[in-house]
């Protein structure tokens, strides 16, 4: 492994691209360097004398003018700046030397750096890319298909994967791709301080002893060459694959990963990945935006910039679009403002109704009384009319769930028994609980929760008034909120998972498949023997078998012990202005995955 990287090392160690995104030289230098690639890229396409010797001319220039910026002070050499310095280089609105410009809006993250993070995905999903992806196919069930893996094999007991990577592929910064990069992305994925997207990586062979620091390399991870390399897991995983294709399980450059340190996923010029896009700055609360990647392996996007706008306010998000300052309008932002698109002739042809995969719910802690009661936790569903909340709150764009797999995922029991909206026999349960009375609850939300949520809150509170469960909505900041749910801390709340893989292990496993996950989720279930079946099924490599007992346990634990409280999978709409052509949603619902397809229409 060592040499393949110290081959990979000497070719780039004294290159233009190294110095540009290693920190020699700051940001101020990229757009000098993004020239610099297109200029090559064209001279490529065309082949004539004529263009390579432009493209020569200017690397000469571009050296000439780091040298004369470097002498003068005018490139700082790498030293740790807050993300607002880091980020300030470049603003968010900025378009220079560029004609084609999509905006959208999106949520400010709090990093990028898809191994620290469960929230936000877009830039993973954009200037990275991962070994496969998930595809719809024509018959409307996924697949999962080729990406930065060209092929793969799998053994026959299901224990070793063997892959192929694409030859030829760069990351952003001309750096080869190497199968010793795929091999640091699992390590980093299993050892980075606060990572929470570590169970895609844990089924391999020596993970958990790697993760908890008792080795100091990943057994189960074996490099062939610089493009092939073998996976072996610890017990046959039926949705390893799957896994593979999450926004977690993107694909690292490590060297430039390595020297961007804590700047990897907060400095635009310090994250580096293989997809049709980089990252180009960041600018707290305004926005973010990415660049074409001339030199992407699968081709770059039809326009030249992504601006992804932080809006919070949806009366003006609204305004904007009207206005053709915004081209994707994502209805789930704006509340109530969303009745103006869905219902209005203006912009049905425009109108896009798509099925979100994912289920909200109303988390309840085991572990404070009296939510570790079942005859409690019963009660507070059966006094939910959750078709209401759906109605009022959402205008009924939705299906009732009763369980924990949403329609539209593999596995889903639309069998399963509703769970009715019985306000007497939970009044009858709570007197058998011993809470004839009722008892006081705290219901957690976060400060920068959408208005509806907020009012679906509201709504389900006054509901449990009614049988006499007396709930004070606590608001925290998202830090805080986020922390205390973590640890196992929240006695209650709403939120809504969204599918990263279609496969019922993504939704069963993250929230009941051991200790950690339930507790990291504030569930706290105790049932054991339930998770280690969940645990166990993992492993089951015929379908059916599997599907079943998933079903088996999704009742035990929804309807039986009423760990959770299911509430609904939503319909998701957008609505785009006249500029795009060739606007798609990923098989989950999510648009931000296939923004290198979309196209814009000449003015």
């Amino acid at each position: 492994m060592r040499g393949i990287r110290g081959q990979k090392r000497e070719m780039t160690r004294w290159s233009l691209r190294e110095k540009l995104f290693s920190g020699v030289v700051d940001e101020n230098a990229a757009f000098i360097y993004y020239i610099y690639i297109r200029n090559i890229e064209k001279a490529k396409k065309t082949r004539e004398a004529a263009d390579m010797n432009t493209v020569f001319r200017l690397r000469r220039t571009i050296c000439l003018v780091l040298a004369v910026m470097l002498a003068a002070g005018g490139l700082s050499a790498c030293s740790p700046r807050s993300r607002d310095e880091l980020s300030a280089v470049v603003p968010a609105e900025d378009t220079r030397e560029t004609k084609r410009v999509l905006v959208t809006v999106d949520d400010e993250p709090d990093t990028v750096d898809f191994q620290c993070t469960s929230l936000y995905y877009t830039v993973a999903l954009n200037v990275f890319d991962r070994l496969v992806e998930t595809k719809t196919g024509e018959d409307g069930s996924t697949l999962i298909v080729p990406s930065l893996a060209e092929s793969w094999e799998v053994s026959d007991d299901g224990l070793e994967y063997t892959f192929h990577l694409r030859q030829n592929v760069t990351f952003s910064n001309g750096s080869p791709l190497t199968a010793s990069d795929v091999y640091y992305t699992f390590v980093r994925l299993l050892t980075i301080p606060n990572g929470c997207n570590r169970s895609i990586a844990e089924s391999i062979l020596g993970a958990v002893a790697l993760e908890n620091r008792e080795v100091k390399h990943l057994e189960g991870f074996r490099i062939l060459s610089d493009t092939d390399f073998v996976i072996t897991l610890e017990e046959p995983f039926a949705a390893f694959l799957s896994c593979l294709s999450m926004p977690g399980a993107s694909i690292l450059d490590e060297e430039s990963t390595v020297k961007a340190g804590v700047r990897f996923g907060e400095s635009a010029y310090h994250t580096v990945g293989t997809g049709p896009f980089l990252f180009y700055s960041w600018v707290p609360k305004q926005g973010i935006v990415l660049r074409a990647n001339p030199a992407c392996w699968a081709g770059a996007p039809d326009y030249d910039v992504l601006n992804l706008r932080f809006i919070t306010d949806p009366v003006a998000e609204r305004m904007m679009f009207k206005r053709g300052e915004i081209d994707i309008l994502d209805l789930d932002n704006l509340g109530d403002e969303a009745e103006y698109f869905i219902h209005g002739d203006i912009y049905q042809n425009r109108l896009y109704r798509v099925p979100q995969i994912g289920i909200s719910y109303m988390a309840l802690n085991e572990s404070v009384k009296p939510l570790n009661d079942v005859k409690v936790r019963r009660a507070m569903q059966l006094s939910l009319n959750r078709q209401m909340l759906l109605d009022a709150v959402f205008s009924g764009r939705g299906t009732l769930e009763n369980g924990i797999f949403p329609h539209g995922l593999k596995g889903c029991n639309v069998d399963l028994a509703e769970i009715p909206c019985d306000p007497e026999l939970a009044r009858t349960l709570l007197k058998e609980a011993g809470y004839p009375n009722g008892f006081q609850l705290i219901v957690s939300i976060k400060s920068t929760s959408a208005p509806l949520e907020r009012r679906m809150v509201e709504m389900a509170v006054s509901m449990w008034e009614k049988i006499g469960i007396r709930a004070e909505i606590e608001v925290l900041d998202e830090a805080r909120f986020l922390d205390r749910r973590n640890n196992g801390k929240l006695t209650c709340y709403a939120a809504t998972w969204s599918a990263d893989y279609d496969d019922p292990d993504n939704f069963i496993y993250t929230f009941f498949g051991n200790v950690e996950n339930t507790r990291y989720r504030s569930l706290c279930y105790p049932n054991e023997a339930v998770m280690n079946r969940v645990r166990k099924a993992r492993a089951v490599m015929d379908e059916k078998t599997r599907l079943q007992e998933y079903q088996d346990l999704e009742k035990i634990i929804a309807q039986d012990d009423a760990a959770w409280i299911p509430l609904f999978s939503r319909m998701h709409y957008y609505v785009v202005s006249e500029r795009v052509d060739n606007f798609c949603v990923s098989w989950n619902g999510w648009y931000t995955t296939d923004f290198r397809n979309m196209t814009l229409i000449p003015d």
